[in-house]
Formats: C-alpha cells, sequence, structure tokens
C-alpha cells in the first residue's frame, strides 16, 4: 500500500453549459425526444435525497440496484480524480468516502465532498471489481486472484484471500449461519463462488460452477444466485453452500443477475434477457429483442426492469410480462449498468456520455459528455453521482451551486 502524496493538486474547473452538449444524440431513433426538462420546477431539490451510502456493486445484496429518493433533474461536474487506468468498474461510497478500482492495479479511497485523494492499495492485478465496505473493511477482488481486506480508514491490509482466478465481479455480503456474523461471496475464474469469513478471511465454503464467474452473485432470502460462463444460474443455499437448482441461461452470462420479489433477472452475451421464479426454479418469461447483446446488470424498478445492451440502448421490460415498455437510443454500446433513483435512471454509455432518464417513459432529462468511454456502473449518494471512465478518470457530478475540483493521482 502507498498513501496519495502530497503534490496532488485542486484547481478550478470553468463550468459551462452541459444540456445542449447532448441534444444531438438524444432520440437517435426518434423515439425519445429530450425535453427541455422534466420534474418539480426546482428539479426535486426539495423532494428527500438518495441514501447517503452506496456501499457496494448496485447498493444492496439482492443487487437490485434501486434506491428511493430524488435527484435533481440537472447535475454538474463537482469534481475529478485521475487514475492511471481505465476504470472499468465502478465506486462504493460509505461515510463519506468513495472507492474505486482501476485498471492501474491500485484500490483509491478518495473524499466524497472534494475528491482529494485519502490512500491507495496497490495489488498485482487491474482491479475491475467494485469494492465493498462493511463495518469498516472494504472487501475487493483483484486480476491477480486475490480478494483484500483492507482497512477503510488508511487502506491498511488486513487480511487476504487467495482463488486460482482472476476476480472480475464485486463481492456480496450474507450473515452466517451460526448468527456470529457475516460471509463475504465472491466469484472467480477458477469457477467457484467462495464463502469467507469477514472478519478471519477464511474459507466456510466454496461451490463449483463450470466455467468462469464473472459478475457478483446476488443474495436474499437465504441464497445466492450466480451465473457464468457456464450458461447457467445457479441457485446456491447460504447456510451450508448446496446448490439447490440451476436454470437454464441459455449461453454465457456476463454480468450479475438480481433479485426481487422471489424472483431473479439475468441476461445473456446472445440477447435473451430472462425473468426465473425461484420457488419454481423456472423462467417465467424470456425478452429477445433483434441485435441485443447484455453485457450489463440489470436494475429492479417496481414494475420495470432495465438493462443496458450492446445495440447501443437501454430497455425496460415490464416486470410482469416480460414485454419491451420502451427503448432508450445511445450512440454506443451500454456496458454500464443501469440505476434506479426515484422515478429516474441513470446509467454510462461507450459514447462518453452519461444519461438520466425518465423511468417511465424513457425521456431523457439530462445527460453530460465525460469525453471517454463509459463501461463502469453509476454509484449514488446522497445527490451525487460518481462513475469512472475508460480514460482512468472517477467523476462526481452534484447539484448546481457546488464548485468544481480536478485532482490527479
Amino acid at each position: 500500500m502507498r498513501r496519495a502524496r502530497s503534490r496532488n493538486t485542486l484547481v478550478l474547473l470553468a463550468l459551462t453549459a452541459i444540456a445542449a452538449a447532448c441534444a444531438g444524440c438524444d432520440g437517435c431513433d426518434g423515439s425519445n425526444p429530450a425535453p427541455a426538462g422534466s420534474g418539480s420546477g426546482d428539479g426535486g431539490a426539495s423532494l428527500p435525497a438518495p441514501p447517503a451510502d452506496w456501499p457496494m456493486f448496485h447498493a444492496t445484496p439482492d443487487l437490485r440496484g434501486a434506491v428511493e429518493g430524488h435527484l435533481p433533474d440537472a447535475l454538474v461536474p463537482l469534481w475529478t480524480y485521475e487514475t492511471k487506468g481505465p476504470v472499468a468498474g465502478g465506486a462504493a461510497v460509505k461515510d463519506g468516502r468513495v472507492f474505486v478500482g482501476s485498471d492501474d492495479f491500485r484500490v483509491h479511497a478518495l473524499s466524497l465532498a472534494d475528491g482529494k485523494p485519502l490512500w491507495t492499495f496497490t495489488t498485482e492485478g487491474e482491479v475491475r471489481a467494485v469494492p465493498l465496505v462493511l463495518a469498516g473493511t472494504v472487501y475487493v477482488g483483484s486480476a491477480d486472484g486475490n480478494l483484500y481486506a483492507l482497512d477503510a480508514a488508511t487502506g491498511t491490509l488486513r487480511w487476504t484471500y487467495r482463488t486460482d482466478g482472476k476476480i472480475a465481479g464485486g463481492a456480496n455480503v450474507a450473515p452466517k449461519a451460526d448468527g456470529s456474523g457475516h460471509g463475504i461471496l465472491v466469484g472467480s475464474y477458477d469457477f467457484y463462488l467462495h464463502y469467507i469469513d469477514a472478519e478471519t478471511g477464511v474459507a466456510i465454503w466454496t461451490v463449483e460452477s463450470g466455467n468462469y464467474i464473472n459478475g457478483s452473485p446476488a443474495v436474499g432470502d437465504g441464497l445466492a444466485v450466480f451465473g457464468g460462463c457456464d450458461g447457467l444460474l445457479h441457485v446456491v443455499r447460504l447456510a451450508d453452500g448446496r446448490e439447490q437448482a440451476t436454470i437454464d441461461a441459455g449461453t454465457y452470462v456476463a454480468a450479475a443477475p438480481a433479485m426481487a420479489d422471489g424472483h431473479v433477472y439475468a441476461g445473456n452475451v446472445e440477447g435473451m434477457f430472462l425473468c426465473a421464479n425461484l420457488s419454481t426454479r423456472g423462467p417465467r418469461w424470456k425478452y429477445e429483442p433483434e441485435e441485443a447483446e447484455f453485457f450489463a446488470s440489470p436494475a429492479v424498478g417496481p414494475t420495470t426492469v432495465f438493462v443496458g445492451s450492446r445495440d447501443r440502448r437501454l430497455h425496460a421490460i415490464d416486470r410482469a410480462t416480460g414485454k419491451g415498455r420502451w427503448t432508450f437510443a445511445t450512440r454506443g454500446a451500454v456496458d454500464s449498468s443501469p440505476v434506479v433513483v426515484g422515478d429516474k435512471v441513470v446509467f454510462g454509455s461507450a459514447d462518453g456520455r452519461l444519461y438520466m432518464v425518465r423511468a417511465d417513459d424513457g425521456r431523457q432529462v439530462w445527460a453530460y459528455d465525460v469525453g471517454a468511454a463509459v463501461a463502469s456502473s453509476p454509484a449514488v449518494a446522497g445527490r451525487r453521482v460518481i462513475i469512472g471512465s475508460d480514460d482512468g478518470t472517477v467523476h462526481c457530478f452534484g447539484p448546481k451551486g457546488e464548485t468544481a475540483i480536478s485532482n490527479k493521482e
């Protein structure tokens, strides 16, 4: 581990009007023209904010990627932080700190307030897994095959757990069966899902799949559900690691599934998106749009599930029927996993833009061009949105009226 150096500097950025910059991309197929604005007259500023913390990929163990609260109808850049490699995963936010990995082999801890670096920890591989923050510890996997437990305040290494393959998906958490604490779940390219004691770093159990595990496991109702390159969704009992069922996903599952209300949602790389009932262990419906390829995880709202695709669109699907409600066209692949914040959906695109659209009809509320492709997934903390881009920059957006700051690693 090494601490961020004191030579990091802060410089003021000149803010310019942002809405017009992306207007040309909006509604590329004519189906989703951008309104000048939407929502309440104050952009929702007087409404309750989203939760202050986003402690893991998609915020909660079920990975549904949906939180209550309201974001303003327009955001401005508040700060940026430059790493030395693409930021392909996403950030976790806890207690005013931002934790994010980079292809520069490092985990970076930043101040949410101004983006100042607090510490860095160096691994032996790219860090594309979204960190998990629990009880003062950051758990994060690396392409070097290790899961690291780091002190959230200082970056000091607490323990290392070794797998035999790279770790690409973020860790998840579940209570231990004996009630004595928590276990950390992480999938690896060694084909195994690992369940590890959060305090000691000792394996509680492992369960084998048939190929690489790319995404995070979803957790809920005493179960963990994960997919991978064996084309199956595996349903595992948390109490003892016994596999309860497998659900045919057709082909490779490149991202994490989401669980909600007794169902699991996941897409495959050949364009099939499915909803399966966890009681019957069978598909409830399938959604198969033309030319779609799903490399992103879904976000699950009250009545609609949202998922990005390499057909350059965000898809909104009716949870009850599996029928498409609307699509939003961008100019690049949407590998960024969307998040639902109240009545809005936030996501990035390979066209270099961060988008905010209305959940009910897909109309654009706001967009901002960050200048490089975005494959990472947003984190939302209060009224701030944090996302990484392929040029190595971590971006923080928030309400108007706050000072913009730039930080270099």
